[in-house]
């Protein structure tokens, strides 16, 4: 044992874990973390350390203050991580990280998180090097059996959506403003997500994590204010798009891809049947497969590239198969607020497509708006946004040239 705290050190350094432990403490009640949770230090531990500081050293000081910080870290990592098994380390309030993912979105998230909990000095990323005993220990839990992937995986997608693809399945609601197509006044609705089903890790040579999700969604879209049809019906239902997929995504580092089959279909609305009876309905229905990289360029920005390849069309809505998808996001002055617990970020998002059956001319989406989300990169995000699109139409109209300009809410990764 080393030299010992003398009586006058006892008050201060009693304030000083006591500020440490209410802190850590006011965070776990904002995270709905309890004490069972809390794997490193108990309240007895606590209690004895309070009560005879007076009699430890500097460094079994230090090692309690370390050991209830890392119990408490490891804790949060758990809940809002949970499927990575990551092993906090801590060492005099510095921060190592064991078994982080290898996609580099993913592992940037976590490290970020970590870094703005309280009495936290620094954050790193763990080596394969173990500098002291205590940590060769810590080691013995991070190399623990594991199984082979997880079942359900909540925290995040591993290929992030492409937000201003039009069909990306989200929940939303936007006014839209004289689509040449639908109409002056447009609200377009969607109801859609993607599931995680299974994540697969340590997968190829390249040790990259490997997951299958399902995709679903619908989009309906209702021209407003249109009293003077036949009929007299303020909200006319224009047409109704649905969407089912089948993804398998790939992550490596800075690296996403996604090999995508999918089916869309689209029906034109009975008040516009009703109100248009010279239209003949036709079944714009297709299956298509489709291939995207996506390259994290830095934390804030992302380009993404990819081909498409339609494998039928209905005989009554016949599509020539080829397109090409592309485009870019970026994040920007994002900050954290620590009052409510998000992370809330502006950003701008632009999509590009170019369809065979359009003679490769550009169906442009641009977005410029605020996201919300608990963690910063990943999970669920609420975005609030403007959008702009110049390019053809969707379902039955796919084939007439608009442009608008609208409002949008949305819930979705």
């Amino acid at each position: 044992m080393g030299q010992g705290y003398t009586a006058s050190d006892n008050s201060a350094l009693s304030q000083e874990f006591e500020e440490i432990a209410g802190s850590i403490q006011r965070k776990k009640q904002e995270q709905g973390i309890d004490d069972s949770d809390h794997i490193a230090i108990t309240k007895t531990r606590k209690s004895f350390l309070l009560s005879n500081i007076d009699s430890i050293s500097e460094r079994e000081y230090s090692d309690y203050t370390d050991a209830y910080l890392e119990g408490y870290i490891q804790a949060l990592v758990d809940v809002h991580y949970y499927e990575f098994n990551v092993v906090v380390i801590v060492k005099n309030r510095h921060v190592t990280l064991y078994n982080l993912p290898k996609n580099a979105l993913l592992t940037n998230s976590i490290l970020t998180f970590v870094k703005h909990l309280p009495e936290v000095r620094s954050v790193q990323k763990g080596t394969t090097k173990i500098a002291d005993k205590r940590a060769e220990q810590q080691e013995m839990h991070m190399v623990r059996e594991q199984v082979n992937g997880i079942w359900f995986p909540q925290s995040s997608v591993l290929f992030q959506p492409l937000i201003a693809d039009l069909y990306d399945p989200v929940y939303s609601v936007g006014y839209r403003f004289n689509d040449d197509v639908m109409g002056k006044h447009v609200i377009g609705v969607s109801f859609g997500d993607t599931f995680p089903i299974f994540r697969w890790r340590n997968v190829l040579p390249w040790k990259g994590d490997l997951q299958i999700d399902i995709q679903a969604g619908v989009w309906a879209d209702f021209n407003m204010g249109h009293n003077d049809n036949p009929n007299g019906e303020w909200s006319e239902l224009v047409t109704t798009d649905y969407l089912v997929g089948i993804p398998l995504s790939y992550a490596i580092n800075k690296w996403s891809y996604r090999l995508r089959v999918y089916h869309i279909s689209s029906h034109l609305g009975d008040e516009y049947m009703r109100n248009n009876p010279e239209v003949v309905r036709l079944n714009p229905s297709m299956e298509a497969l489709d291939f995207f990289s996506s390259y994290q360029v830095t934390k804030g920005i992302r380009l993404y590239f990819g081909p498409g390849w339609i494998f039928h069309s209905d005989k009554t809505f016949p599509l020539k198969p080829f397109y090409v998808e592309y485009g870019t996001e970026m994040r920007f002055f994002g900050r954290r607020d620590y009052y409510h617990m998000i992370y809330g970020t502006p950003f701008l998002a632009v999509n590009v497509r170019n369809w065979q059956q359009h003679h490769w001319q550009f169906n442009v989406t641009a977005q410029l708006g605020y996201e919300w989300s608990k963690l910063q990169g990943v999970g669920r995000k609420v975005r609030l946004f403007a959008q702009y699109y110049h390019g053809y139409s969707v379902g039955q109209f796919f084939n007439d040239r608009t442009d608008y300009f609208s409002i949008r809410f949305s819930y979705g990764f």
